[in-house]
Parts: structure tokens; C-alpha cells; sequence
């Protein structure tokens, strides 16, 4: 999502500085978006029933997108320039070389109960939940950098402070994260007398509406069982627009929940959704339904943000011949020869996407280097030969490759069945697969079980995806060995920095990039740090920790009733521009 190459950097040309408090509202007026009208119900599609109603307490997509409408954090992505800016700080400086971050708080911000925004909930959130490790969706692994902490101090009531033990080129971007009402979450935190896990017990989906307050734009009304989730306007939301009028424009934002992406399309054109975040293989028909007359409009959108398909190979599977073989990279390099990209890409995804990137989406014009050469083509003639030459090259009477020891060359791929896209990327991957003497099963589940299977090391061969973000630092935790994500080599976590038990069980092509993680968190120099993730990429390229599919564009839809439909570059982790869409 990223138009400009100076976001990641930000941080960097602020030292030293104050910035500026911008207007509450900024029009995006390059974007179309136009002061609208108070009012209305705005009906978006849930993939699933959020398992709590706790941020911090579950990792969930689903409950992530709640909370993103109730929700600020420190700052914020502007959707026109997708540069940072400020959000519930409307102001900091950057000192000591990049090492203090000190955020002026915004005055007269209220929670969604009336009680007054301080710098104790900014203190509170960050040391009970960002920072704690018990919490299920913290992130303490951003905040201790070389094996020492960073730390967070309450300056006054409207200030706080961050000291890092060194520049961190990235921090700024990071601090993105939800802030949470102490006055409501004290009894759950270990500052209120609770163990550090008891965190995640808050807010379960029978909790009371009451105890569930924001600064976002809409507060929390009631949750259906499986049906349903319904929030309403905040009445102290701290944006107006261009004319003064307090957002969000919209009463009621309601979320259904359902499963099946058809059925999600169908009750978009039955006018039951406002707006539907499709995908390439929906295309044609949702297109096809405006050109005819249906009152929706269908955009097409390149992605920087959103979440490109991969295949990923257990390295430390329970069958110890199959992990020998998954590690092996001449295995992996094989079978991205017998994956067919362009089949994919035109059948699954109506052409709606592009060659992939190797951890960059080719829209990050700041870090995106081109790595389709060095990932090929396919080739069934090559993924054989290269199979051969492993000494793969006995057959069964079935035809299927024998290992090293005699059994057959069989995996199961474990894949979304919910999703509209991974099931035929599946079956297409069986198919060629198969014709080069590799059988693969397909055991389907719920997306949203993608990435606990995935932590348990319960499976052989996976298809999944990842979202990309516009600076690598921000998906270190899966790019980076021995990161909190780096599932498909599990026995290398956590590794610590430098511990050198883990470190040692590293390829050598994990350590390369290991330490270039390592050198790209503390260099604040940007050619450097370019230079440092090119390299990355073309490692990653040739190694292959997991195989990049495609990269999706974004398709959006929306009801012709509503005005200030933003899809632009991507779904934005942590952000959605609701709040300014209005009922016409």
C-alpha cells in the first residue's frame, strides 16, 4: 500500500523534531472521499465467529476486524499517502539518536463511556498486553531488542515516553497497536493483581456491552451467537470531517457471520452486505452483475497490503524420511518447477493477479526486488529431472516416487476449505504433482485453523498465506529464523539472539538471513537497509523456506446506496476506513 518510499524511514527524518498535529480529519481528497451525511447501517460479512471479544487475548481475523472499528492505537496510516500520521498522538519527537520516542497525547479524547483518555491506558495497554508474553496477541518480541528491553514510562497525564536500547528504523510503524481502557481491564492485568495469562480471559463473547469501551469509532452493542455482531456509533469518537461533523457518519455497523464465500456473495446481491471483499475467481460474475444493471460498483485494486498464497514443507515433520526430503532444498526447487503459476493466476484468480514476490509485495516500491527469475518456470520435464538426480527416481507400479526407504513419496496438503481460492489451488497442485510421481492428499480445514495447524506441526505440506506490510522489519517474526512465526522450522524456536544452540541448527542459508534481520533492525542508514533485504530476497529465492504462489490484486465491492467506498491498495492490518463512509 505504500506510494512513497519515505514510510518506513519516517522515523529517521524526525529525529530531533516535533510533528506537526495535523486536522482531526484529512479529506483523502485524491482518494474521492467527500463529507457525508449522518445516519444509517452499514452490513459487512464475517468468516467466522470471533472467539472472544478481547484483542490482546486471541490471534483472529475475524476479531480483528471488530476491533479495528472500536479501537485506535498511537498512529495511524493515512489512506491517500499511506504515510504515518498522527492518531491518539497528535504529536512526537524522536531523540537520542532514534533511541527515545516521546508521544504527545491527544487532548480530550474520551473512551467510549465518557471517561477521559490519559497516558495511563497508553502505560497500561503496553506493559499488560503489547509487552506481556502471556498474552495469546501481544508482540513482546518488538520490544527487547539485542536481549535488552524497551522500556515505556508515563511522562504526565498526556505524555509517554519509549527508550530503546538502540535505533530501531521500524518502531514508529509499529505502533499501530489497539490501546485498551485500563479502568475496564485492570482486575485481568498483573498490574491489577492477575497472573500474566489471566489476560487472556477478559472480554469472552458473553461478556456484558458495558464492559467493552473504545476510542474507535463505533462502541460495542451485542453479539449474536454465531449469527451476528453489532456495534454503534461512539458518540465521543474524536474525528469530525472537513465540515465539522462528528464521525462516523453511520448508526450501526453489523457484521454477519458467514462461512462460505458464496453465500457471502449471495447475500451481497441480495443486498443483505454493504460491501463484499472478494477475489479474483469472483470477479467475473460480481463485474458481470454491475455491467448488467445490479446497483453495486466493482473495483479492481493493486495490493501492497493483503495476504499472498504459499506452499510451505514441514522441515520437521513426524515422518523423519519425509522431513529429510521437505529440507532438502533440491526437493523444494523441484516442486516449484511443478508448480504452475500461470494456471493458477488464470483460472483461480481470472487473471487478477501477478507473479509473486519473495517476502516483498511488488507494490512496496521501497523494498520489492524481482525475483521471478530465479523462482522460473514451470516445468513438469524439470521437476522430474531434478527429482532423479535427488535420487528419487524409483517408481511404485502406481507411479509414485519411492523414499529412500522404500515407502511411497506421499504428503497430505493441508488447505482452507472456506476459502474460494485455496481449494482450487489444491486440487491443481495434486494434479501436477501427481505427474511427477508425487501423491498428494488433500486434508481440508477452516481457514481460520490455518495458523494453529500450522504452530503445531501437525501437518506435511501446507497452503497459507501471510499479509505483507510496507517495511520487512514488521514481518520478522516470520521471515527471520527462529521467528515467533516461522512454523515450517519450529525446532528453531525461539531462537534468541544469539543463542548459539539454535543458531547452529540453522542451514547456512537461514543464518545468512538471520543475520541480516539482525544488521537490517539496528542500520538506520536506508541504502544499507535496502541493500540488506535485496540480498534477503534473492536468498530466499534461491532456498525457498516456503514457495510464493501469486500475488492476488483486491477486489472490492459495494453497494450503490453508500458513499466513501475506500479499498484502494489493500485491506490495512489494524485500520479500515468505515468510519467515513455514509448513506446516501
Amino acid at each position: 500500500m505504500l506510494k512513497r518510499t519515505a514510510l518506513a524511514l519516517v522515523s529517521l527524518a524526525l529525529i530531533g523534531s516535533a510533528v506537526a498535529a495535523p486536522k482531526k480529519y484529512t479529506g483523502y481528497g485524491a482518494l474521492g472521499v467527500v463529507d457525508g451525511k449522518s445516519g444509517g447501517t452499514y452490513t459487512l460479512a464475517l468468516g467466522d465467529s470471533p472467539q472472544s471479544l478481547f484483542y490482546y487475548g486471541a490471534i483472529d481475523n475475524n476479531l480483528g476486524l471488530i476491533s479495528q472499528q472500536l479501537f485506535d492505537g498511537l498512529v495511524e496510516f493515512n489512506l491517500a499517502t499511506y504515510k504515518i500520521e498522527p492518531a491518539l498522538a497528535e504529536s512526537w519527537t524522536v531523540g537520542d539518536g532514534g533511541k527515545t520516542y516521546t508521544f504527545n497525547l491527544r487532548k480530550g479524547v474520551k473512551w467510549s463511556d465518557g471517561t477521559p483518555f490519559t497516558a495511563d491506558d497508553v502505560v497500561f495497554t503496553y506493559k499488560n498486553m503489547i509487552m506481556n508474553p502471556e498474552a495469546k496477541a501481544g508482540d513482546v518480541g518488538n520490544f527487547k531488542l539485542d536481549g535488552k528491553d524497551v522500556t515505556i514510562t508515563k511522562v504526565d497525564s498526556d505524555t509517554v515516553k519509549f527508550t530503546l536500547p538502540r535505533p530501531a528504523p521500524a518502531f514508529l510503524l509499529q505502533q499501530r497497536y489497539f490501546i485498551m481502557p485500563k479502568h475496564k481491564l485492570l482486575k485481568y492485568s498483573v498490574e491489577g493483581g492477575a497472573k500474566a495469562g489471566d489476560i487472556n480471559t477478559a472480554w469472552p463473547t458473553n461478556v456484558n456491552e458495558a464492559d467493552i469501551v473504545g476510542t474507535g469509532p463505533f462502541k460495542f452493542s451485542n453479539y449474536t451467537t454465531g449469527q451476528k455482531v453489532t456495534l454503534v456509533r461512539n458518540p465521543n469518537y474524536w474525528k469530525v470531517d472537513g465540515k465539522g461533523t462528528k464521525l462516523p457518519y453511520l448508526d450501526k455497523l453489523e457484521f454477519l457471520i458467514i462461512r462460505d464465500p458464496q453465500a457471502q456473495m449471495a447475500q451481497f446481491l441480495a443486498g443483505n452486505l454493504s460491501q463484499l471483499n472478494s477475489s479474483g475467481a469472483q470477479y467475473p460474475d460480481l463485474k458481470g452483475k454491475e455491467v448488467a444493471g445490479s446497483p453495486i460498483k466493482v473495483g479492481r485494486f493493486t495490493a501492497l497490503f493483503g495476504s499472498p498464497p504459499f506452499v510451505a514443507y514441514n522441515f520437521d515433520d513426524k515422518d523423519p524420511a519425509l522431513a529429510k526430503v521437505f529440507s532438502d532444498v533440491r526437493f523444494r526447487k523441484a516442486m516449484q518447477s511443478a508448480l504452475n503459476r500461470d494456471r493458477i493466476m488464470d483460472s483461480v484468480y481470472n487473471g487478477l493477479a501477478s507473479k509473486p514476490g519473495c517476502g516483498v509485495a511488488p507494490a512496496n516500491k521501497a523494498f520489492y526486488v524481482d525475483c521471478s527469475r530465479q523462482l522460473g518456470s514451470f516445468s513438469l520435464d524439470a521437476a522430474n529431472k531434478a527429482l532423479d538426480a535427488m535420487g528419487l527416481s524409483k517408481k511404485n507400479a502406481a507411479g509414485i516416487r519411492l523414499l529412500p526407504n522404500g515407502k511411497p513419496l506421499e504428503l497430505d496438503l493441508t488447505y482452507g476449505t472456506d476459502s474460494a481460492v485455496y481449494p482450487p489451488i489444491a486440487t491443481i497442485i495434486q494434479s501436477d504433482f501427481g505427474k511427477v510421481g508425487v501423491k498428494v492428499n488433500l486434508k481440508g480445514i477452516l481457514s481460520s485453523k490455518l495458523l494453529s495447524t500450522g504452530m503445531s506441526g501437525d501437518w506435511d505440506m501446507i497452503l497459507h498465506a501471510f499479509g505483507d506490510q510496507p517495511d520487512p522489519e514488521l514481518r520478522r517474526p516470520i521471515w527471520q529464523p527462529g521467528g515467533s512465526l516461522y512454523y515450517w522450522h519450529r525446532s528453531l524456536q525461539p531462537a534468541k539472539d544469539g543463542d548459539p544452540a539454535l543458531v547452529a541448527k540453522m542451514f547456512p542459508w537461514e543464518k545468512d538471513i538471520y543475520n541480516i534481520f539482525n544488521q537490517a533492525a539496528t542500520t538506520t542508514d536506508p541504502a544499507q537497509r535496502k541493500a540488506l533485504y535485496t540480498r534477503w530476497q534473492l536468498i530466499f529465492a534461491q532456498n525457498l523456506p516456503v514457495t510464493p504462489i501469486a500475488k492476488p490484486e483486491n477486489i472490492g465491492a459495494v453497494s450503490n446506496k453508500y458513499g466513501n467506498y475506500v479499498y484502494n491498495l489493500g485491506v490495512i492490518p489494524g485500520y479500515n476506513p468505515v468510519p467515513l463512509i455514509f448513506q446516501k
